[in-house]
């Protein structure tokens, strides 16, 4: 195995293991377990988390080590308020020119997250989830605003995993892909940015009530 093959498959099973929860916000990344674990020697796993670091799903901590990013409430509020302006943006560039090849590879989308909602796989929903909105973003002659959605996604994808292993979170997300769908069916842009941006309060609000946010003293 090559050492870019060795580190794209670090890079992988470390993504998966934030997604399924294994590795929760906060946590230490042992490379040699990981290493260990993967058939591995370390300096894959290493470049690995380098470019989790650049994408803002690990935090290296100067003589401790990688820990999965660890967000306050705080910061999730400005990720998703950076969202809400992009993907408004990007939503009402991209739906002009979505074709019907385009959505109805938004609508397999679909229903791969009903099919993983439906076992409760968590990780094929989220991956399902994640084409389903960037298929309807994704368009010609915004590469940076989609560039910059994508990392914004990436920053909170441990925290996404928490709201999706509530069934009645999974239930919701299915409501609102089928909000969205009908709004794109008719070329409503103002409906399908109201739409987004209820799926997307939704997802806060779910936050809000799991993480418990401690201020740094005054």
């Amino acid at each position: 195995m090559s050492l870019a093959t060795a580190q794209q498959h670090a890079v992988d099973a470390l993504r998966q293991r934030i997604v399924a929860g294994a590795l929760r916000p906060g946590a230490r990344v042992n490379q040699e377990d990981v290493a260990a674990e993967l058939g591995l020697s370390v300096a894959p796993v290493r470049e690995a988390l380098r470019v989790l670091e650049q994408e803002g799903q690990v935090t290296y901590l100067p003589r401790r080590g990688y820990f999965v990013t660890e967000l306050r409430m705080a910061d999730l509020e400005e990720i998703y308020a950076l969202r809400a302006l992009l993907e408004a943006r990007a939503a009402r560039h991209a739906l002009p020119v979505l074709d019907d090849e385009a959505l109805e590879r938004v609508r397999d989308a679909a229903r791969a997250c009903a099919d993983a909602a439906e076992s409760g796989d968590v990780a094929a929903e989220l991956a399902a989830n994640r084409r389903f909105h960037m298929g309807l973003l994704d368009a010609p002659g915004q590469p940076h605003a989609l560039r910059v959605i994508r990392l914004l996604w990436d920053s909170t994808e441990a925290y996404r995993a928490m709201y999706y292993n509530s069934p009645e979170e999974r239930r919701a997300s299915l409501d609102a892909h089928d909000e969205i769908l009908d709004a794109v069916g008719d070329r409503d842009a103002d409906r399908l940015v109201r739409a987004l941006d209820d799926h997307r309060d939704r997802a806060l609000d779910v936050l809000r009530g799991l993480l418990v946010e401690v201020e740094p003293a005054a």
